[in-house]
C-alpha cells in the first residue's frame, strides 16, 4: 500500500487525490521509505526519487507539484498561473510559511505534508476548485479550516454547501494527549471542549478530527459532505509516519489533490 484514496472523492473522475503511506519509496532510517517532504531532513536525492514515483503513479508533471513550507500557522495562498512564471527563488518565498493552498488550474497538484497533524483536502465540484490544508493543533485552534473556506468563497465564488472535505490520516483522540495550556487555547478560541477533549485519569486527550469537523460545519460545510478517514497515524505507525514516535527528523506523508 503506497497510497490511499477516499470514497467521497473517488466518485469525481475529474480529480486525482491521494494520501501517501510509509511504503513504496527509497528513503532510509526514520524516513523509510516513501518520505514525500523536501523539508524534513531527508537526502535530496531520495526525496527526488520518491517524488518521481508519486508523479508517475498519478500522472503529475513534476514541475506542477506544489508543496508549501508549513509553519503551523494559518496563511492561505492561491496557486494561479502567474506562480509558474516566477523565478525559482520567488516561488520558494511565495510558499514559505504557508499551511493551506487552493487552486482552479488543471494539472496542478497541491499538497501538504504531515506525520500526526491533520491533512484536509477540499473539492468544490460546482466551481472546480481544490484545496489542501495542514492543520496541527495550532492551525486547528486558529481555525485554518474555516479560513480556507472563506478564501475559496471570496476568491472563487464557492457556496460552502457545495464543498466536500476529507479529514485524512492523523493522530486520534484515543492517544493524542495534550497539556492544559492547549485545552485552554481551544476554550479561549470558542471551541466546545466538552465535545473535543476527553479527561482520562487527569490527562487530556484532544480530538482534532472532531475539532476540524465542527470548525467546517460552523461555516456551512454540510455534515454529510465531510469524510473522516478514521486512520490514526500514531497507532498505525508501521503504515504511516508518526512524528510523536519517530521525532521531527523523520518522514512525512503527502496528501494531494489535482484537477485533471
Amino acid at each position: 500500500m503506497s497510497f490511499i484514496q477516499y470514497d467521497s472523492f473517488s466518485k469525481f473522475s475529474e480529480i486525482a487525490h491521494f494520501c501517501s503511506s510509509r511504503h513504496g519509496g527509497v528513503s532510509k532510517g526514520d524516513y523509510t521509505s516513501l518520505n514525500l517532504s523536501p523539508f524534513s531532513g531527508d537526502k535530496a536525492e531520495n526525496f527526488a526519487e520518491n517524488k518521481a514515483i508519486l508523479c508517475e503513479t498519478f500522472k503529475i508533471l513534476p514541475e506542477k507539484l506544489v508543496i508549501p513550507f508549513q509553519i503551523h500557522a494559518t496563511k492561505v495562498r492561491e496557486i494561479e498561473n502567474s506562480f509558474f512564471d516566477l523565478p525559482a527563488s520567488e516561488r520558494v518565498n511565495f510558499l514559505n510559511g504557508v499551511d493551506a493552498l487552493f487552486t482552479r488550474i488543471p494539472e496542478v497538484c497541491i499538497g501538504v505534508t504531515t506525520a500526526d497533524c491533520v491533512p484536509l483536502l477540499f473539492y468544490d465540484p460546482a466551481k472546480k476548485v481544490i484545496a489542501a490544508v495542514h492543520a496541527g493543533w495550532r492551525g486547528t485552534v486558529e481555525r485554518i479550516a474555516e479560513k480556507t473556506v472563506h478564501a475559496i468563497v471570496e476568491k472563487c465564488g464557492s457556496n460552502p454547501a457545495d464543498i466536500r472535505v476529507v479529514i485524512g490520516p492523523s493522530i486520534s483522540a484515543g492517544v493524542y494527549e495534550v497539556g492544559i495550556d492547549v485545552v485552554e487555547r481551544f476554550k479561549t478560541n470558542g471551541f466546545d471542549c466538552s465535545k473535543i477533549v476527553n479527561n482520562r485519569n487527569g490527562a487530556f486527550y484532544l480530538d482534532l478530527w472532531k475539532a476540524n469537523q465542527y470548525s467546517l460545519e460552523s461555516v456551512g460545510i454540510l455534515p454529510n459532505q465531510i469524510e473522516i478517514a478514521g486512520i490514526c497515524t500514531f497507532s498505525q505507525h508501521e503504515k504511516f509516519f508518526s512524528a510523536r514516535r519517530l521525532g521531527i527528523n523523520s518522514g512525512r506523508m503527502l496528501s494531494g489533490i489535482m484537477l485533471k
